[in-house]
């Protein structure tokens, strides 16, 4: 039998979406297709090891063998309960939904699946005004049709490359919306870069979305050739339905064991042990820009020591998400947060947070992006490295990277290319002055500056203008006068032939 290959199956996920779509914009039906992906790649998995057992315990009873097959326990895989398994509903037409609710509820509540408790019924199949039982019998026909167990797929990692296709098309889908759970490819490539984790690190993303960068970290580490089942993830999202995505993203990596909590990172931050916040060696994050209603009266309590250098503006959240991070990282921690240009420049309390931590010498570099890279915002965004662990060579020091004119257009968007993410990678490394890209600057010249670290302060990326030779100009105008007369007396010739005045 050919197995699965990554272009079929993602090609099967969109044939599913144009199903959907009209009814429902991308940001509700994703859920319906997501949920359905997981469920039948769950009930191939134990149908295979089902399969197993069966062939292994061939020999014993009916009634020996019937128990071990149902004995949860015995089953590497999730155990499927019988109301959940596909044969039960794949050729139903009628009350689709209301099967498909049972199924996901029977899976969750069987003691084997904790780590899905609340992830599969966050969608409600049983909603007929938006997935008539038509439509569902259609999902169920084109899932029905793929084998999505290891041994049906070419290769293991193509569900979640399937999985990461579909949530950029669903981003591109959504527009704005998308960037409420969806970093574009490129970012989350060049930060991971820069701050380069390795197995053994704890990472930790306190605005975790569909969980890309945490994806994106455990990718970076199997490139290595490192273990990425050494590595300890963490995350929080407030949004319920995205946050059942990040825990599909990560069993569909294969990635088990991760922690993505459930809440509003500001007002209950879960990383918490007792009074004491929980802390890692990297973080990295998209917070939302500029959020408004962010968690002021939180930060103004100051809980867990979050908020020393000061409480953001009640309109820019900004600096509330980066203290937070700041706060979440251990002694030798480094984080990088993607972050609006405002927040480099503009004063009052944001000014007085800035000073602190430049005082304190968190701040490694400061890189700026084009603009329209994002879903949701046009406006150009920069990157902030915060280290505590700065090396001696950095220290006292900022590195600034003016990178907001390395990009190629990508439909209605902006893209960073390859070569882009190599020179911010190695300007980073280099820790350099570069001609109109890169600036390292020191804590004296920040201070001059009123701390104020806006890009174009340090790198200067005007351009020199071009000598005018005065004489050569001169000579030219004289030429052209010359011709236009040469070319006014033809004219003339011309007119008199014919019996005209001159001109």
């Amino acid at each position: 039998m050919q197995k699965l290959n990554l272009v079929t199956l993602e090609k099967k996920l969109w044939d599913c979406a144009d199903i959907l779509r009209g009814t429902l914009n991308s940001t509700q039906y994703m859920e319906y297709i997501f949920g359905m992906l997981f469920l039948k790649r769950i009930n191939d998995q134990f149908d295979a090891e089902r399969e197993e057992k069966k062939k292994q315990f061939s020999k014993h009873p009916a009634e020996a063998l019937d128990r071990i097959l149902e004995d949860a326990k015995a089953y590497r895989t999730f155990f499927i309960p019988k109301q959940a398994r596909w044969q039960n509903f794949k050729d139903l037409n009628l009350n689709i939904g209301a099967e498909l609710d049972k199924a996901f509820k029977a899976i969750e509540d069987e003691p084997k699946n904790a780590e899905l408790v609340g992830v599969l019924s966050t969608a409600n199949y049983n909603d007929k005004e938006r997935v008539p039982d038509g439509k569902l019998n259609q999902l169920l026909q084109i899932f029905d049709a793929m084998n999505l167990s290891n041994e049906g797929l070419e290769s293991p990692d193509i569900l979640g490359d399937a999985y990461m296709y579909l949530i950029k098309k669903f981003a591109d889908d959504g527009g704005a919306k998308g960037g409420e759970f969806y970093t574009p490819k490129e970012i989350k490539e060049v930060m991971v870069k820069l701050l380069k984790p390795q197995e053994g690190m704890s990472i930790y993303d306190p605005c975790a979305g569909s969980g890309g960068f945490l994806i994106s970290t455990i990718e970076y580490v199997k490139a290595k050739n490192q273990n990425h089942r050494n590595l300890q993830i963490y995350g929080q999202e407030i949004n319920l339905t995205t946050w059942a995505i990040a825990k599909l993203n990560m069993l569909l990596h294969d990635v088990s064991g991760s922690t993505i909590w459930k809440g509003d990172t500001i007002r209950e931050p879960k990383n918490t042990d007792g009074s004491i916040l929980k802390t890692f060696d990297m973080v990295l994050s998209n917070p939302p820009f500029s959020l408004k209603n962010w968690g002021r009266e939180a930060a103004e309590k100051n809980d867990y020591n979050r908020f020393n250098y000061g409480v953001a503006p009640a309109s820019y959240g900004d600096l509330g998400f980066v203290q937070h991070m700041l706060a979440s990282l251990n002694s030798k921690g480094i984080m990088a947060s993607v972050v609006p240009h405002g927040i480099l420049f503009r004063g009052g309390e944001e000014g007085k947070i800035r000073q602190g931590m430049l005082e304190d010498d968190m701040f490694e570099a400061v890189i700026g992006f084009p603009q329209n890279l994002f879903y949701g915002a046009s406006i150009p965004a920069a990157v902030i490295i915060l280290n505590k662990n700065k090396s001696q060579d950095k220290k006292g020091k900022v590195l600034f990277i003016e990178a907001s004119q390395g990009f190629i257009k990508d439909g209605n968007k902006n893209k960073l290319r390859p070569e882009d993410i190599e020179h911010i990678v190695k300007a980073y490394e280099t820790f350099a002055d570069e001609d109109k890209f890169a600036k390292v600057a020191t804590l004296e010249d920040i201070r001059k500056n009123d701390y104020n670290l806006n890009i174009t302060r340090y790198v200067d990326t005007s351009q020199e203008e071009e000598e005018i030779d005065i004489a050569e100009v001169i000579s030219r105008l004289s030429q052209r006068e010359q011709e236009l007369a040469e070319s006014k007396e033809k004219i003339n010739s011309f007119l008199q032939q014919l019996g005209f005045e001159r001109i």
